[in-house]
């Protein structure tokens, strides 16, 4: 959805844009080549990303965690700017590098996950040292599994004998678990919460949003690309209404008092030969808002 997101974000030649998720760098190159003399700050906390960097004098490049991006902004001399993009997937480089523990194709791999190397905890240890209950909430919310009792039950037996080490082990211990037919689709959930909850993302994503209003000026717009209903809910919750809960405030007549105007109306999605170049963009919703 590339070609979809830059010209959503209406970007002006002469604009101040960031992009909360640099990665490989794909957006950020668009975003360049519709800039002449603006500026673009990207956000990438993994420190594998900065081997992406561009080299031009209109992009800044910020090692950092996007739930820290008004303070960042400032930091550079930037109080307001005129579009902002985050890409909430995680990123083909996570995936595809075996030692990073993001895929359970690699079954030799450990139970890494972090988004970056820097951070302390890792699916690893969760997984070997969070409690019953503990583990039962994370599968139930981050997951939405059926079954995140008897999840959390056959892992908490399992680790008593012996320490979880790898993917092949973690897989063969929660195989029990798994709806026939729809193995792909479990284990997808179980490792997106285990992900969500070794980077916290679904609370840079709240620490985010706000900061992001506060950072964009009247007509600057918000592009956000997310990939499972948590992520989907709370971003049309802000956009909808000015917070993550969805609380619509209502003026004199009932109408919504938000401080934005959608942009996308009904969410934008992958088109069938996107899905069949990568099958993971299947699930991403694009939604764009114009703050008022």
């Amino acid at each position: 959805m590339l070609n979809e997101t830059i010209k959503l974000l209406n970007i002006r030649p002469d604009g101040t844009y960031v992009d909360l998720t640099f990665g490989g760098g794909g957006h950020s190159t668009a975003i360049l080549q519709h800039l002449s003399t603006g500026k673009l700050i990207a956000f990438d906390r993994d420190s594998d990303a900065k081997a992406n960097i561009i080299k031009d004098k209109r992009f800044i490049f910020i090692q950092n965690n996007f739930r820290f991006l008004r303070s960042l902004l400032r930091y550079n001399g930037i109080e307001q700017v005129d579009g902002i993009l985050a890409d909430l997937g995680v990123s083909s480089h996570h995936f595809d590098t075996k030692e990073r523990g993001f895929s359970f194709r690699f079954k030799d791999a450990d139970l890494d996950m972090r988004m970056t190397r820097e951070a302390e905890l890792t699916a690893k240890q969760v997984i070997n040292t969070y409690g019953r209950q503990q583990l039962q909430q994370m599968f139930a919310v981050y997951g939405e599994l059926d079954n995140p009792a008897r999840l959390a039950k056959v892992i908490v037996d399992a680790r008593e004998e012996h320490k979880i080490e790898s993917i092949q082990q973690f897989m063969d211990i929660v195989t029990p678990c798994i709806p026939k037919h729809a193995e792909h689709k479990y284990l997808a959930k179980i490792f997106q919460s285990l992900r969500l909850e070794v980077n916290s993302e679904i609370q840079a994503l709240s620490q985010m949003l706000p900061q992001a209003l506060k950072a964009l000026k009247q007509g600057g717009r918000l592009a956000i690309i997310t990939y499972h209903s948590l992520e989907d809910r709370m971003v049309k919750n802000f956009m909808k209404a000015g917070n993550t809960e969805g609380k619509a405030e209502k003026d004199f007549y009932g109408n919504v008092i938000s401080p934005f105007q959608l942009i996308t109306k009904k969410t934008i999605i992958p088109t069938e030969e996107e899905i069949n170049l990568n099958n993971r963009v299947r699930s991403a919703r694009l939604r764009v808002a114009e703050k008022r």
